[in-house]
């Protein structure tokens, strides 16, 4: 499933008034800094990945979750589905064909620094509306910290207070909290998230764990081969 021809054309908007796209990058790769880069795969899909921006890899790519840290995610997802070992590189996008792919903001910063609350504000209806009307799942596994309170952007004090206070449980990577989207129609709709570190190998204290932390949520939500679609 790819964006309407309006949605491109809001992204396109959106980006050409966005300080930090890194261009040299883009330029590099020859890929347009304005397009945005979402994996969205079918509406029907049942399990979401929410993460932070894409990196080098996935602007040569124009897949996220395609780097490092997307392959990290793509192993143990092949592993867990097939039981074997992901053998190449065509197998990591394949297996992603299953989820449905979506960040804070579509665009790579530079320097892979974390997008400005004041960015990931400015993208942030349209990233409510692709969640909201582009996909029918309801089920996310947010990666890292930033992904987790982009949920509380735009939201009330308590609610943003609530997702704070679930971030710092102890028990964060084993529990879920349901959260509600509206966008700027007024619909509305609640997910579960299933929060995740990042997956970064800068991120030393995690990456070394994700793997087992990964196939735990993957377990908890019934992932397998015949139960990828509503």
């Amino acid at each position: 499933m790819s964006l309407t021809q309006c949605q491109q054309e809001a992204f396109r908007a959106l980006a050409a008034e966005t300080d930090g796209i890194d261009l040299e990058v883009y330029q590099r790769f020859e890929r347009d800094p304005l397009d945005p880069i979402i994996g969205l795969g079918q509406r029907n899909l049942r399990i979401g990945f929410f993460g932070r921006d894409p990196g080098r890899d996935e602007v040569r790519y124009g897949e996220p979750f395609i780097g490092a840290g997307g392959q990290l995610v793509r192993k143990a997802l092949h592993e867990h589905l097939y039981g074997e070992k992901m053998p190449d590189f065509e197998a990591s996008r394949a297996v992603g064909e299953h989820f449905f792919w979506i960040n804070t903001v579509p665009y790579k910063p530079v320097g892979n620094k974390a997008w400005s609350m004041k960015v990931k504000r400015h993208f942030h209806g349209l990233m409510n509306e692709l969640l909201i009307s582009r996909w029918e799942g309801r089920t996310l596994i947010t990666l890292g910290r930033e992904a987790f309170l982009w949920f509380g952007i735009n939201r009330s004090k308590a609610e943003r207070d609530r997702l704070e206070a679930f971030w710092k449980r102890e028990d964060r990577f084993e529990s879920s909290i349901d959260v509600t989207l509206e966008d700027d129609q007024g619909q509305a709709q609640t997910f579960t998230l299933y929060p995740l570190p990042h997956p970064s190998p800068l991120n030393q204290t995690w990456y070394g764990r994700f793997p087992g932390l990964l196939a735990q949520r993957l377990e908890q939500l019934d992932v397998r081969p015949d139960n990828l679609t509503l």
